[in-house]
């Protein structure tokens, strides 16, 4: 399975790109970002370019792809909702539509959020943002598209998120995760299992197009 990897830098990408790496039935992985991952590995190729929203001059990085997992995303604190939307939906639209073109077969796993709102018409303006990223990439015509709403996601293997309040908290509850996955086992996961969950999704398929935190546990363990 070749996988097309976006927002391998960031904390979600970062952990999914292990579990890529080590999965056996993963042939290459090729990330797209704006910075290197600064890791090495054989089956790992890097893209880095500055622009996600013009894809005219792509070259082959869209070209072949069975997988794409799409783990890219940004925080709504303090943004407007023009500038939220511009960088969730129409930014995810732009690579996604540009990725159809060139690999039609693939599998386009798409990392939202617990809580989205596929109506678009809620209270909550990441959630109705985010909703309607989701419905667009459910459109168009790839072989599958999965949503993953993942809910807390505890880093794990030496992820760390970039943003220090961030780190500082996900490092204060380490400790407790395993208590906190026992207590709420739909809204907390980890790195690990969020990762293995996406690949084995994009390789064998599910019963549903969204998998909420639930899904991507029971999945993600095997």
């Amino acid at each position: 399975m070749n996988v097309l990897l976006f927002g391998a830098t960031g904390m979600i990408g970062s952990g999914v790109l292990l579990e890529a790496l080590d999965d056996p039935t993963v042939t290459s992985v090729r990330t797209i970002g704006r910075s290197p991952t600064g890791r090495s590995h054989p089956k790992l190729s890097e893209v880095v370019r500055s622009d996600f929203f013009d894809w005219s001059e792509a070259g082959d990085a869209l070209d072949e792809v069975d997988a794409c997992l799409f783990c890219l995303g940004v925080s709504s604190a303090g943004m407007s909702e023009s500038d939220y939307h511009r960088l969730t939906h129409d930014l995810t639209v732009a690579v996604a539509g540009a990725l159809v073109k060139r690999s039609p077969q693939a599998v386009f796993c798409f990392v939202s959020g617990q809580g989205t709102d596929a109506s678009e018409e809620g209270r909550v303006m990441w959630a109705r943002v985010k909703g309607k990223a989701e419905n667009a990439v459910r459109a168009l015509p790839f072989r599958d598209v999965y949503v993953f709403r993942p809910g807390f996601i505890q880093p794990l293997r030496g992820v760390r998120s970039r943003t220090r309040l961030y780190a500082v908290l996900y490092g204060i509850l380490a400790p407790l995760h395993p208590i906190l996955r026992r207590l709420f086992p739909g809204q907390v996961t980890d790195s690990v299992t969020l990762g293995r969950a996406m690949l084995r999704v994009a390789r064998d398929g599910y019963e549903r197009p969204v998998l909420e935190g639930a899904d991507i546990n029971r999945v993600g363990a095997g």
